[in-house]
């Protein structure tokens, strides 16, 4: 096993739950809010601070104009001028990119795929679901009604269309954006993460 697996997902989709069962299915790590914690431990900002630009991009001057008060750790003068939600995203993509060269393992949103664009070991994909599957498995996760749960979903895929569209030079949940994109709701997790798992052997299969 040498692939990275990158995943992209819709808000209730599974994704995260789905990347870390492929991940335990071939040994390798599974990367998500781990990751802060790593970007942040080599970054030298706060996990916090990270953790409240996670995915969410911020164009508020004002906001940024205050953040970056504050010393968060890069001291170089290219950096003084950038907002701070821009400097979380380079904290990121730089922990990205050393996480993938250190060897296979599966990281699970943040533009993981275009920080890793170069990689030709890595694998792409995106897991959607049908709306109803997505709102029943909010509304079980959070304890929340109908109504509430779409909400969530809405604000929450907004949230992360945004950022990816904002950083990287592709589309949020594209076809042509990805290698691979699959609609949970038709397999289920557990089926989706064996249409995966034979994915990745087919291709590390053909890549010898």
């Amino acid at each position: 096993m040498n692939t990275v697996i990158t995943i992209g997902r819709q808000f209730g989709s599974g994704g995260r739950e789905i990347g870390e069962k492929v991940a335990s299915h071939f040994g390798i790590k599974c990367y998500d809010k781990e990751l802060l914690t790593r970007a942040a431990k080599e970054s030298g900002y706060c996990e916090e601070m990270l953790a409240n630009h996670d995915e969410r991009p911020t164009n508020s001057f004002l906001y940024n104009l205050v953040m970056d008060t504050y010393s968060f750790g890069y001291n170089a003068s290219s950096f003084v001028d950038m907002p701070i939600s821009q400097k979380v995203f380079l904290a990121q993509f730089d922990t990205i990119k050393k996480i993938a060269k250190e060897g296979p393992c599966v990281i699970v949103g943040r533009c993981a795929d275009y920080a890793l664009s170069d990689f030709s070991n890595c694998l792409h994909l995106f897991i959607y679901a049908d709306e109803s599957a997505r709102v029943k498995r909010i509304r079980e996760k959070y304890n929340l009604n109908d109504a509430k749960a779409k909400d969530m979903i809405v604000k929450k895929d907004k949230q992360r269309q945004s950022y990816y569209n904002y950083y990287s030079s592709k589309k949020w949940g594209r076809a042509d954006s990805y290698d691979l994109c699959i609609n949970s709701s038709v397999l289920g997790i557990d089926g989706t993460v064996r249409l995966v798992s034979q994915y990745i052997q087919d291709f590390e299969n053909r890549a010898e």
